[in-house]
Parts: structure tokens; C-alpha cells; sequence
């Protein structure tokens, strides 16, 4: 359930857990301008930069971070990218956060677009994107110091923000302050509202030089320094982040396109190469794939990790996507062959999953056309396809890697190299990665709204779509086979058939109404070949200097490949983690390729 907000007569929003106000009621914007953004030095500071990352204690209203983008919207000279990293233990509801907006209209198209996003906040990570993809914030729910401990970033400011430490002290204790300093570039400012002793000494001790400033009145004093300690850092021997230059992306799929408009947003020169003519001519082909969330009696591994990956497709999708020809946000009706106990997450009727008589309702979940996202990310700024390029072997030049062709003719060269050529990704590397083939064929036919079909897709033992529109018509499509080992592209009978053996289990009455046309032959059919990984997760890293992969997206292409692309940019650039750390790590390529040291 959302955290509940007392709010007085005059407006003021008061904590009923720990007795203490969020902020005045008119006097908050003042306050985060003052304590926080002109405490670090802002916005100032951050003129010309790349980048620029803010960690923040405590989220609440969200205030600090309205205005921190105020503050960007309004400044000619602001960063690139603006990374705010936040924590809250306890989220608010959505009309908490537009109603903390009343007393300022200049925050409230920006609060708008942050309660648009504000749903399914489970304990986790969320990535919520705006303007475009140039203001990013990544909020984690659940206790702050074991959020912090999952993230890996250096920030450049720090908002140390809570309840009154007497109230709170959580918030304000020794080891929360050495995971905050954990985070902190050497230099980085920090800011909070309070004075107290005990936190002057704690912020000392992590090496954090603060002194008292002129408060915004009522109050007399803030605190503003920086974190400068007498001892070695790690990340000053570390090193530094990757600047933006020339990329060559192999591979013009789900998972090579993501990377390519994930790499173009932050400054890169971005070339795609694919042996195909035009983009999407593989896998990522299908007609129309699903995009659900997985669910699970003990919320394993792929459940959360597929709920941070379907979040940040769906903002894709949103952004980027014709609605209703390109995808829907239809929600699926999940629907087991047996009831199964899943994981309670949260409040009834948030959109990961609703238990309802006739299975589990997703309301994050959507269809979505593969090719046109493809095709979409493809045209991000920066990024140029080229297609009939068939790159046979990389191999290193001074300090950038060429691609070439079986000939040994080169066809592209450049600061970075990302592998995401599905099957063909093995023989471009330098270590030996195990790749599998998985066949799929999906069946699908037109129709013209005479057949009984379901309101919504479902799922479960396969798939059912009833409605996409297609250049052709408005069809369904239903699937998919999952052959192992199985390369084939010519459509198999018995494969048409083992599809519909699956819809007669997931309903019923549909398989019924089609069995006639699977009879006659009449279901056309689409075949492809799908890249999994020997556990099914994708493969994502660094394999050698300037060398990454992503790939083995397997029968997840939708739910993963932004992800995927999102944090290869994040290891790259050293900014924050789309996703906790574990979860991360899940994914990294070194599970197959050791990295040394």
C-alpha cells in the first residue's frame, strides 16, 4: 500500500509513521533551491558537463528532484544527461505527489509526467524516464542502506534528505553515511538541512568536509561540503569512464539497436552492421511478440528481472512507438494449467500482477511489433545502418577495432565494438561463449472480427494474440514452439499443429473455432531462430578493451533488450545502475568469460 500523507488545513503534509512534516506548505521549493541545489553548487557546477549524477537519502514528495529538473529544464548550459538517484522505503501515492505541487505551477507539468510513471514501485530498482531520455531517475524502494549497497556510480552532488533525525535515525546513521560515501566522486558537494552534531561527526568520519551555512529562514543554519578524505580511494587508481566517440554495433536486432540509440543518446558515433539488407531481418522479424511480465510463487530471478525490463519497454514503446498499429498497451490474462500461489507484490489491482478467477492479470503487459522498435531505436540520432555487411573476424588497430569481411576487407572501424549478432556473436569473440539455437514458429491468420476471441492477449502454455493489424488485415497469431538446437526456417506441419495442441489447453473455445483452418491448411505460419545462453539469460559485458557483447536476448527480445542496452551505457559511463546490482550481475558475460583479477 502507498505510504499515507496527513495534510493540514494550510496545505502542509505531515509523516503519520514518524510524526514529522515532509516540508512546509509553502516553503519546500525554497528550501530544496536553497539547502540542496544552491548547497552543491548548482546549477552552476554542472554547466557543460556530459553528465551529471545526484544522489539523494530520501525521495518523499519528490521535491529535490522537481526542482533538480526545473533546474536543468531551465538552464542553457546544462548537462547532457542528468542522472538523479534517489531511495524511499515508503512511496507515497500518486496524488500526494501532485498535491505537494499546488503552492507551484512551474513544478506541476513535470509532477504530472512523474505520477504518469509512479506505478508498480515494489521493493527494487525503477528506472523513470523523461525528456526524451536526458533526465533519468533511479529510485530504490526499500530500506535505504541496502539500496545504496546495490548500486555502483560515482555521484557528483548529495542530497542528504529525511525526517528529523531524533525521528528518523536511520536515515542519518553511520553505516547509511559510509554507503553514501561509497557512491561519491572525490570532490563530489554534499548539502542537507540539518546541523546536528552526531551527523557533522558521522559525515567526518566518512570523509566528508562540511561546515555550517546561512539556513533559509526560519531556520539559521545548513550544512554544505564536499567529500575530500586524507585517505586513497579505489576509484582513484580506477579507470575513467568511457568518452564518447566511434562505435560499431554488429548485429541490427532487438538487442544491436537497443545499444546503438542507448550509445547515440549519450554522444556516440554509432554504425550498425548487418548481413541483411534492411534491420529486423532475423528473430526479431516475428509478426507481433508479447511483452509480460514473468511471475513466480517466491518472485525468483527472472521475475524481477523481467519487471525492470518490461517497465523500461513499455517506456519505449510510449516514446517511441505508434500506438494501435505499432503495439498496444492491452495488459495479458496469464493462465496456468494449474493454479500456482505468486508472490504478493503489493496492493490489488497495481499492474504486475492481479490474481482474477479466470488467472493472473498483468496490467504491464502489451503486444508490440519487434521490427517497427527496431526500426524506431535505429533512428536515434547519431545512428547510421548499414546493411549486406557481413563481418567475418575484429581484430585490434593501435587503439580502436576493425571490422571485416571473410575477404579480410574492412568494413568499419572504431573506439568501440558491441557484439549483438545473435548465433553469429560466438565466432566474433576472443573467448569462447556457449550460444544455442532455439527455433520458434508462431501461426497466424486474418480475420475479420467473425471468430469469438479473448478482450485481451493471454498466456501461458504459449500464447494468444487476438488482434493485430498487420499490413494485410487484423489477424492472430498464436505460439510459439521453442526447438532447441533447431535452425530451421521452413514452416513444419507438426509445428502448426503442436501450436494449436497448446491453445486448446489455453482456451478452449478459440482452438475450436480455428481447428477447422488448421485442418485445411489455411494458418500461415512464420519461422525463426532465437539466441539463448545456457541458463537463458542474456549475455552482457565487457570481453576485451573497447569489446562488449549483448546477446542470447533467447525468447525475451522485448522484455530485455533495453534493459540490456541500458546497462551496457550505465558500465560504460560509470553511471548509476538501471537495476540492483545482484540482478546485474546476473546478466554479465563474465559468468561464461572469467575476467582477470
Amino acid at each position: 500500500m502507498s505510504e499515507p500523507v496527513a495534510w493540514s488545513p494550510e496545505g502542509t503534509p505531515h509523516s503519520p509513521r514518524f510524526g514529522d512534516i515532509y516540508r512546509s506548505a509553502a516553503g519546500g521549493l525554497a528550501q530544496a533551491r536553497h539547502v540542496f541545489l544552491a548547497g552543491c553548487g548548482l546549477p552552476q557546477a554542472w554547466a557543460g558537463q556530459r553528465h551529471w549524477r545526484i544522489l539523494e537519502t530520501g525521495f518523499g514528495l519528490g521535491l529535490n528532484f522537481l526542482a533538480a529538473w526545473r533546474a536543468w529544464k531551465d538552464d542553457p548550459h546544462r548537462p547532457q544527461l542528468l542522472h538523479f538517484v534517489s531511495v524511499e522505503a515508503f512511496p507515497v501515492a500518486a496524488d500526494d505527489l501532485l498535491r505537494s505541487v499546488r503552492p507551484h505551477p512551474e513544478l506541476q507539468p513535470l509532477a504530472a509526467d512523474l505520477a504518469a510513471q509512479w506505478w508498480g514501485l515494489v521493493p527494487g530498482v525503477h528506472r523513470l524516464v523523461f525528456e526524451g531520455g536526458r533526465v533519468v531517475l533511479t529510485l530504490g524502494i526499500g530500506d535505504a542502506r541496502s539500496a545504496l549497497q546495490e548500486q555502483d556510480f560515482q555521484a557528483d552532488a548529495v542530497f542528504l534528505d529525511g525526517f528529523d533525525p531524533a525521528r528518523n535515525p536511520a536515515m542519518w546513521d553511520l553505516p547509511l553515511l559510509k554507503a553514501v560515501a561509497r557512491l561519491c566522486r572525490r570532490g563530489a558537494a554534499v548539502a542537507t538541512w540539518t546541523v546536528a552534531a552526531a551527523v557533522r561527526h558521522d559525515l567526518a568520519q566518512c570523509g566528508f568536509v562540511a561546515d555550517k551555512a546561512p539556513g533559509l529562514p526560519p531556520k539559521r543554519d545548513c550544512l554544505r561540503g564536499r567529500f575530500d578524505p586524507a585517505w586513497p580511494l579505489r576509484q582513484d587508481a580506477a579507470p575513467a569512464a568511457a568518452t564518447p566517440g566511434s562505435a560499431v554495433v554488429v548485429g541490427a536486432g532487438l538487442a544491436g539497436s537497443a545499444a546503438a540509440a542507448a550509445l547515440a543518446r549519450r554522444g556516440w558515433d554509432v554504425q550498425v552492421l548487418d548481413r541483411a539488407d534492411a534491420p529486423a531481418a532475423g528473430a526479431s522479424a516475428l509478426p507481433a511478440g508479447l511483452l509480460a511480465p514473468h511471475a513466480s510463487p517466491d518472485d525468483n530471478l527472472l521475475s524481477r528481472l523481467s519487471r525492470s525490463g518490461v517497465r523500461m519497454t513499455l517506456q519505449q514503446a510510449s516514446a517511441r512507438l505508434c500506438a494501435g498499429r505499432d503495439w498496444d498497451h492491452s495488459g495479458v490474462l496469464e493462465r496456468r494449467a494449474a493454479p500456482a500461489r505468486v508472490a504478493d507484490l503489493g496492493e490489488p489491482g497495481q499492474p504486475w500482477q492481479q490474481p482474477r478467477p479466470d488467472g493472473l492479470w498483468h496490467a504491464a503487459g502489451a503486444w508490440i511489433k519487434p521490427a517497427a522498435l527496431v526500426r524506431a531505436w535505429l533512428a536515434e540520432p547519431g545512428v547510421r545502418f548499414t546493411g549486406r555487411a557481413q563481418v567475418a573476424r575484429l581484430h585490434r588497430l593501435e587503439d580502436q577495432w576493425e571490422a571485416a569481411d571473410a575477404q579480410g576487407l574492412p568494413l568499419a572501424r572504431a573506439d568501440l565494438v558491441v557484439v549483438a549478432a545473435a548465433l553469429d556473436s560466438a565466432a566474433l569473440l576472443p573467448a569462447p561463449v556457449a550460444l544455442h539455437p532455439v527455433r520458434g514458429q508462431v501461426s497466424w491468420q486474418l480475420h475479420g472480427g467473425e471468430l469469438p476471441m479473448p478482450a485481451s492477449p493471454v498466456n501461458g502454455n504459449g500464447h494468444f494474440l487476438p488482434a493485430v493489424p498487420l499490413e494485410s488485415g487484423m489477424a492472430w497469431l498464436t505460439g510459439s514452439t521453442y526447438g532447441r538446437g533447431e535452425t530451421s526456417l521452413q514452416p513444419l506441419p507438426q509445428d502448426q499443429f503442436a501450436n494449436l495442441n497448446r491453445l486448446r489447453t489455453l482456451l478452449p473455445e478459440v482452438a475450436a473455432c480455428l481447428q477447422p483452418a488448421f485442418d485445411a491448411g489455411a494458418v500461415n505460419a512464420w519461422c525463426g531462430v532465437r539466441c539463448a545462453s545456457s541458463d537463458r539469460r542474456p549475455l552482457l559485458g565487457p570481453v576485451a578493451p573497447g569489446l562488449w557483447v549483448s546477446t542470447a536476448m533467447g525468447s525475451r527480445g522485448l522484455t530485455f533488450a533495453w534493459l540490456c542496452a541500458e546497462l551496457l551505457a550505465a558500465r560504460l559511463h560509470g553511471e548509476p545502475l538501471p537495476l540492483p546490482e545482484r540482478l546485474a550481475a546476473a546478466l554479465d558475460v563474465a559468468r561464461q568469460i572469467p575476467r582477470d583479477g
